[in-house]
Parts: structure tokens; C-alpha cells; sequence
């Protein structure tokens, strides 16, 4: 397989592919790092607003 065809299904650089190409230790091991949104304070206050405001008219505006 092409080293294109790799980073293309991994979605890694062909740079890191080449890089761990000739090591035989297996799968490299990468750490994605759990953020949690700014928005997570206020996920509850702007599902409400979005509810209210979805029953309202378009006239009657988001002000």
C-alpha cells in the first residue's frame, strides 16, 4: 500500500507515516486529550432559550 493511501485512511501526514514505517513496534499510541466545550456551562440556558424562541413568530424578532 502507498504511503499516500495510508495517510489518506488514517488520516495522519505522510510524514508521521514514513516516520513509523520502518519501526516494527506496532500501531503508534496517540493521547487525544477529553476538552470540554466553553459552551458547556450554558448548554441548559440556551436549549431552554432555543425552545421558547422556536414557538415564537419570525416577526417577533430574538431580541
Amino acid at each position: 500500500m502507498q504511503i499516500r493511501e495510508i495517510a489518506r485512511r488514517t488520516g495522519l501526514s505522510r510524514n508521521t507515516i514514513c516516520k513509523y514505517l520502518p519501526s516494527s513496534s506496532g500501531e503508534p499510541q496517540f493521547g487525544v486529550p477529553e476538552l470540554a466545550s466553553k459552551l458547556d456551562p450554558f448548554a441548559e440556558k440556551l436549549s431552554h432559550w432555543l425552545r421558547i424562541q422556536a414557538g415564537k413568530s419570525r416577526k417577533q424578532g430574538r431580541a
